[in-house]
């Protein structure tokens, strides 16, 4: 049934069955059908027919991924993969996913492959144990694997599909980060309460710095000069200075030539934000940077040029996750403890309104073109699909148990 006919059968069930008084109603709802239609298709890009895209969202209590159409704003479909997916990553290059299976202790964990075009499992690879984050080079060729009870970095050939090296990190490495020019790779230890720097090209420990407790994750500036890592079990965010790595001609994963940095890695400061960082959101650009404190209910702004941190605000219940628009101005927050994603203007450095959406949300995606916003919803089971030019809620999309990482694919079939 059309918009027009549900808003004719809902005008003459209100209204009565007299003509005298439905036919004009059911012009007015005609016409407002029309309004609404327009509205949709002014607010929603025109895709061409060979134009796919598509949202995918890891499960972890159900062992499957969720797949949105964000093209019909529905379900696909929900595809098993490993025991417990905790992270996700699309590859830049191809039409490919990458599932990341924790396991279960003490076994091994996995790496399931969804070819994008199908959605479907084409291929799992054997991990370590406890794998929980990935990242993936530019080219889309090599995957790295932080292995958390392994204590090491699974190094992935995506084209054979197969580890071919696994490199030394700190205690319980939960995250790792390849910084954008594909030399340097940031390793979070969180029982290590420290940062692993290793050399991408050689696959070599370059430096590790102490002194981060709880370390959680890692953002890396655009031209790769710094790492910024949240220290989630105390207050702060450590800066380094990354140095410019060379490898040795024939040495190491991937050979390089030239002369050796003049600049060691180094640490530069720790800045006090709020308690319990456990997110790092950066802008696009480049520009600022956003601390997540989940035990404050706030956000703090870091100057990433000069290593200071700027005002804090107050921004909900437990902050869990920040993701900054395409166009730099907006900051959406997901409140772990409350069923809302506030919105933060950073041009006027203010929190600008709230939107409600399911139970615990988590992580974000925005839609390739911007226009939506999708919140996995880790208590209710759910994804919100937030319309980013009016913020609000548009739907919200059934998911399996405990929904906890999302990743948007979009491309076109040949």
């Amino acid at each position: 049934m059309s918009l027009w006919q549900i808003l004719a059968v809902e005008t003459r069930r209100t209204l009565g069955t007299s003509p005298r008084i439905w036919q004009p109603a059911l012009v007015a709802a005609g016409i407002l059908a029309l309004f609404i239609t327009g509205c949709r298709t002014h607010d929603f890009p025109q895709y061409a027919p060979n134009y796919r895209e598509y949202v995918y969202v890891t499960n972890g209590g159900s062992d499957t991924v969720t797949i949105l159409d964000v093209v019909n704003v529905r379900v696909d479909r929900e595809l098993p993969v490993g025991h417990n997916p905790v992270a996700v990553a699309a590859n830049p290059t191809h039409n490919e996913i990458y599932v990341v299976n924790s396991g279960a202790t003490p076994a091994n964990g996995s790496l399931s492959v969804i070819d994008a075009e199908h959605n479907g499992v084409v291929a799992t690879i054997p991990l370590h144990r406890q794998p929980l984050s990935i990242d993936l080079n530019s080219a889309g060729t090599v995957a790295y694997v932080a292995n958390s009870g392994s204590n090491s970095v699974s190094v992935i050939d995506l084209t054979s599909r197969r580890e071919t090296a696994q490199l030394a990190a700190g205690d319980n490495p939960v995250f790792v980060r390849l910084a954008p020019d594909g030399k340097t790779l940031v390793v979070a230890n969180q029982h290590g309460n420290s940062a692993t720097i290793i050399d991408a090209l050689t696959g070599k420990v370059r430096a590790s710095f102490a002194s981060c407790p709880g370390a959680s994750q890692v953002v890396i500036l655009p031209d790769s000069t710094k790492a910024f890592v949240p220290c989630s079990a105390g207050h702060q965010v450590m800066v380094i200075a990354l140095a410019e790595p060379v490898a040795e001609p024939n040495a190491g994963l991937n050979a390089g030539t030239g002369s050796h940095p003049a600049m060691p890695d180094s640490l530069e400061t720790l800045m006090d934000v709020g308690l319990a960082p456990v997110d790092l959101a950066i802008k696009p650009d480049g520009g600022e940077i956003f601390a997540s404190n989940s035990l404050s209910d706030s956000v703090s702004e870091i100057y990433n040029t000069t290593d200071e941190v700027g005002d804090t605000y107050m921004i909900g219940n437990n902050p869990v996750r920040g993701l900054v628009s395409p166009d730099n101005s907006l900051l959406y927050v997901a409140n772990a403890r409350a069923q809302e994603v506030t919105v933060y203007s950073i041009d006027e450095g203010k929190r600008i309104g709230s939107i409600h959406v399911g139970d615990g949300p988590g992580a974000l995606a925005f839609s390739a073109a911007g226009h939506l916003l999708f919140v996995a919803d880790s208590r209710s089971g759910d994804i919100a699909v937030v319309r980013t030019s009016t913020q609000s809620l548009f739907t919200l999309l059934p998911a399996g148990r405990s929904p906890n990482a999302i990743v948007d694919k979009a491309f076109n079939v040949q």
